[in-house]
């Protein structure tokens, strides 16, 4: 994946280890693969984005295959979309660590296609755990308010459960090309919330409203399903991995955490969205 400097903007060339642009900005290669492309006057704390704990938790719960299914979903759209471009770029936006960019990398090559992928995110303990998934995929702690792409350099955008930001995310992506946004829909752990909360608000988010302008909605579906967890381990994790678990007082957590099963049910919304 062609990479771009986050201080000028001007193409990075790689020799080793090393990126560099023609203005001599130039970064190493982390130790375990990854580019940190993330400026320091970009960041808004000392570490964002997920933290050790955070990223371990998600990580221990996505790799028992609890969300196999809405993975699955997201592969099979992106499959379709890119049909016709057997080796196309591509970019997940907010990649964690790695569970779905690493699933869809797999999905692709496995139907023939032979993508350029590459993985971002704000928290370099999520990227350094996605670094140990899949090396052919092109890992980078960024900002993805300032993406460091080129210009129409994406054939496809995967931006899951991430806050949306439209100008920034249009501007690596070719005309024509497609976003893929996944986000909560109202049944989403509904088991657990009414656990957690006294009253659960609907939400009205819809992103084809924030998108309006750069992007066009060109399908939308539904992913529900449920799942059982069965011990209070597996709960604990679930917790962990998901920000409802910082409202908690220690008590309610424990409440929780003592069940040594739940079932839940995923809902999740997905749109598939052309850049215009």
């Amino acid at each position: 994946m062609q990479l771009s400097c986050p201080v000028c903007k001007s193409d990075l060339l790689q020799q080793g280890k090393n990126l560099r642009c023609e203005n001599n900005h130039s970064f190493d290669a982390a130790r375990q693969g990854y580019w940190n492309l993330l400026l320091a006057h970009k960041k808004r704390s000392k570490d964002p984005g997920d933290n050790v704990d955070m990223v371990a938790s998600r990580r221990s719960f996505l790799d028992k295959g609890f969300y196999a299914p809405l993975s699955d979903e997201i592969n099979r759209i992106a499959i379709e979309a890119m049909a016709d471009t057997p080796s196309p770029n591509i970019l997940d936006m907010g990649c964690g660590e790695g569970y779905y960019t690493t699933r869809l990398y797999e999905a692709l090559t496995q139907q023939g296609l032979s993508p350029d992928l590459a993985g971002l995110d704000i928290s370099k303990h999520a990227v350094k755990a996605a670094c140990q998934r899949n090396k052919a995929i092109t890992w980078m702690v960024a900002s993805g308010a300032d993406i460091p792409l080129p210009e129409n350099t994406l054939d496809l955008q995967m931006v899951l459960f991430s806050r949306l930001m439209p100008e920034a995310f249009a501007k690596p992506m070719k005309p024509g090309a497609m976003l893929l946004v996944a986000w909560p829909g109202e049944e989403h752990l509904i088991e657990l919330r009414k656990l957690i909360y006294q009253e659960i608000k609907p939400s009205s988010f819809d992103p084809a409203n924030t998108l309006n302008g750069p992007f066009e909605l060109k399908q939308k579906s539904r992913v529900s399903f449920q799942f059982e967890l069965e011990s209070s381990n597996d709960i604990n994790t679930l917790l962990g991995m998901t920000p409802h678990s910082q409202r908690l007082s220690a008590d309610a957590k424990q409440m929780i955490c003592n069940q040594e099963h739940l079932t839940l049910t995923v809902d999740v919304n997905l749109g598939l969205f052309t850049r215009l």
